[in-house]
C-alpha cells in the first residue's frame, strides 16, 4: 500500500510538518512518491471520555443501531471512547477496524430501583462488591457505580449506596486491576468516594473546593459533562411537583456549574471532555461538549488538550509519536484557536485508513 503525506502544524507543538502514513503508523520520514491526502492542522483523534455506545433512552440497543453510534462519533473525529456504562454488550466493536477504539467500563451497578430502568445490574448494598468485581474482569479497565440518584423516600438526590459498600466495592475493582467512577450529581456522596480512592468522577456538580483539592493531589479525573449538566433546570421542572426538594437542589447545582468548573481547572485537577452520547444525548457531539466547556469559561487550548492528546495519554493510547498508530484528524483551521473547527473535520483517519473523506 502506498504511503499517505499529510501536511500542515501538527498538534500540540503546532510545529508545519510533514506526516506520512505507512503499514498503518505515523513516521516523519520522507517517503518517496507518498499520496498526499489533505493539508490542515492536524490533531491526535479526539477522545470522547464519557459514552454510552450501545445505549438508548428504554436500555440496549441492538447491533445496526450499535454500529450506527459508533460511526456517527467516529465521523465527527471521535476516534476513542472510554465507555461509562451500557447494558449492551459491545466488545465486537473493538473488533472492527472502520470503528473508533473502545475502552469498555461493562455495565453502570446501581442501586435497586434507583436508577433509570434496563440501565444497570441493580443491586443491594451487600452485593455491590461482588458486582463490581465481575464487571472490572470483564472490562478494559474501568467499572461505573452510580453514586447517587434521586430517593423517593428522602425526596432528593441521596448516596445510593453507604460510603463502607462503595469502600468495599473500589476495593474489589482494584484488587482486579481496574479503576472505578461514579455517577455523581449532588454532594453527599462525593466525601465517602473520594476517601475510598475512587479514580473519576463523572459530573460532579456538586464537588467543594476542598474537594477539589483533594482530587488534584491524588490525580482523581473529573469529566464535567456539560451538556448534560446543562439540563439540571429540565430535571428539577419534570421533578418539582412529587419532589420539591429535589427540584430546588437541581436548581443550585445548575447554578454553581461554572464555579465548580473553574475551581477544578484552577486547583489543577485532571479535566476531561464528554459527551455522555446515549441516551437523550446524540452520538458524534463531541465538539458541542467543547464548546460548551468553552463557553463556560475554560481556556480553549486546555479543552482541545483535553478532548485529543491528554485525553489519550489518560486513558494509555498515543498521539502522533513516530511508531504510533495513524489516527488523527485533519482541520481547515486551527481548532485551538477556534474550537468551532471540531465541528468540521476535513479528513478522518483511523488506524491508518482514510474514514472520512478529505477536500477534493
Amino acid at each position: 500500500m502506498a504511503a499517505l503525506k499529510f501536511s500542515g502544524p501538527v498538534l500540540p507543538d503546532g510545529e508545519s510538518r510533514d506526516l506520512y502514513v505507512v503499514d498503518g503508523t505515523v513516521t516523519y520520514e520522507p517517503q518517496p512518491g507518498a499520496e498526499t491526502v489533505a493539508r490542515g492542522w492536524i490533531l491526535p483523534g479526539l477522545v470522547d471520555a464519557h459514552n454510552h455506545l450501545g445505549l438508548e433512552d428504554h436500555g440496549a440497543v441492538d447491533e445496526s443501531e450499535v454500529e450506527a453510534q459508533a460511526l456517527a462519533d467516529r465521523d465527527a473525529g471521535a476516534l476513542l471512547l472510554r465507555d461509562c456504562g451500557s447494558p449492551a454488550d459491545t466488545r465486537w466493536v473493538q473488533e472492527r477496524d472502520d470503528l473508533p477504539r473502545l475502552v469498555r467500563a461493562g455495565r453502570h451497578v446501581a442501586r435497586t430501583r434507583r436508577y433509570i430502568k434496563n440501565y444497570a445490574h441493580e443491586v443491594e448494598p451487600a452485593d455491590l462488591a461482588a458486582y463490581v468485581a465481575t464487571e472490572a474482569r470483564g472490562s478494559d479497565g474501568w467499572v461505573k457505580v452510580v453514586g447517587d440518584w434521586i430517593s423517593r423516600d428522602a425526596g432528593d438526590l441521596a448516596p445510593s449506596f453507604p460510603a463502607d459498600a462503595f469502600a468495599d466495592a473500589i476495593a474489589a475493582a482494584h484488587a482486579e486491576g481496574a479503576k472505578v467512577t461514579a455517577h455523581c450529581f449532588g454532594r453527599d456522596v462525593l466525601q465517602g468516594l473520594l476517601d475510598a480512592g475512587i479514580d473519576c468522577i463523572e459530573h460532579g456538580t456538586g464537588l467543594s473546593v476542598d474537594q477539589l483539592d483533594q482530587m488534584a493531589a491524588r490525580g482523581v479525573a473529573l469529566v464535567p459533562t456539560v451538556m448534560q449538566t446543562a439540563k439540571f433546570p429540565e430535571f428539577a421542572e419534570q421533578g418539582r411537583a412529587k419532589f420539591p426538594t429535589y427540584a430546588a437542589t437541581m436548581e443550585d447545582l445548575f447554578a454553581r456549574r461554572r464555579e465548580v468548573l473553574m475551581s477544578a481547572h484552577e486547583a489543577g485537577v485532571p479535566l476531561y471532555v464528554g459527551s455522555d452520547g446515549g441516551g437523550a444525548q446524540r452520538h458524534g457531539w463531541l465538539a458541542g461538549e467543547v464548546q460548551a466547556m468553552v463557553e463556560l469559561g475554560l481556556p480553549a487550548a486546555d479543552v482541545v488538550a483535553a478532548a485529543s492528546w491528554r485525553g489519550r495519554e489518560w486513558l494509555g493510547f498515543a498521539g502522533l509519536e513516530e511508531g504510533a498508530s495513524a489516527d488523527l484528524v485533519v482541520y481547515d483551521r486551527d481548532p485551538v484557536a477556534d474550537p468551532s473547527a471540531l465541528w468540521e473535520p476535513a479528513c478522518v483517519v483511523l488506524r491508518g485508513q482514510v474514514v472520512g473523506a478529505a477536500p477534493a
